[in-house]
């Protein structure tokens, strides 16, 4: 049932890969999310990203805590926009549980991600609800600590505000990079309605 889930929403992502419109997901960035988290308690970091058209750039600082197969976090951030358009507030959330377990059968592991955010200031106000599916696998570097988490993550969000109200959909790519057990780098980006790439730098505890 769970693979059939996860299945579902990978094949509508992919359908949607032809779509146009940028959109993002808890705050209007494209940062998307491995099946798992890298730290053990929690984590502090920042991510750089370019949300495509209209926007210069997106920065933004993160906090995440975890426990046991579940975690939560809050992220914040201004976006630049292009030419004279000034400057957009972002604030948002997320939950990530896993629901799937890598097995002779089914080879990848996969989460349930669940978020709710905000992209106010110049310009129309935006609300987003994405809802998602991220498979990948840890791989490990054999006589290091470097592990490597290639992912996709194919999204639904509900878009409300200025008046208007649609249903985006998008693939995220990334890949994360943990280089010891403090410090680790992630590289995403998105494919569909959430366009646009982002790289970010966590401190793990």
């Amino acid at each position: 049932m769970r693979r059939n889930v996860c299945g579902g929403f990978l094949a509508l992502a992919l359908l949607a890969g032809a779509a146009s419109t940028a959109s993002a997901q808890e705050t209007g960035t494209p940062i998307f999310k491995a099946p798992y988290r890298a730290f053990t308690s929690h984590e502090v970091g920042a991510s750089f990203s370019d949300p495509g058209e209209g926007v210069s750039f997106a920065l933004e600082g993160f906090y995440r805590y975890g426990k046991d197969a579940n975690d939560f976090s809050l992220r914040a951030g201004f976006a630049d926009l292009n030419g004279p358009g000034g400057s957009r507030f972002l604030l948002g959330g997320d939950f990530r549980t896993q629901v799937v377990s890598y097995s002779e059968s089914f080879p990848l592991d996969g989460s349930l991600t669940v978020g709710a955010g905000m992209n106010l200031g110049d310009g129309p106000d935006a609300y987003y609800i994405p809802v998602g599916v991220s498979l990948g696998r840890r791989f490990e570097m054999e006589g290091s600590n470097t592990t490597f988490i290639p992912y996709v993550h194919p999204v639904i969000v509900p878009v409300f505000g200025g008046g208007d109200s649609e249903v985006d959909f998008a693939l995220g790519l990334g890949v994360d990079i943990r280089f010891s057990e403090q410090w680790a780098v992630r590289a995403s980006g998105g494919i569909g309605d959430i366009e646009g790439v982002g790289i970010s730098v966590a401190y793990l505890r």
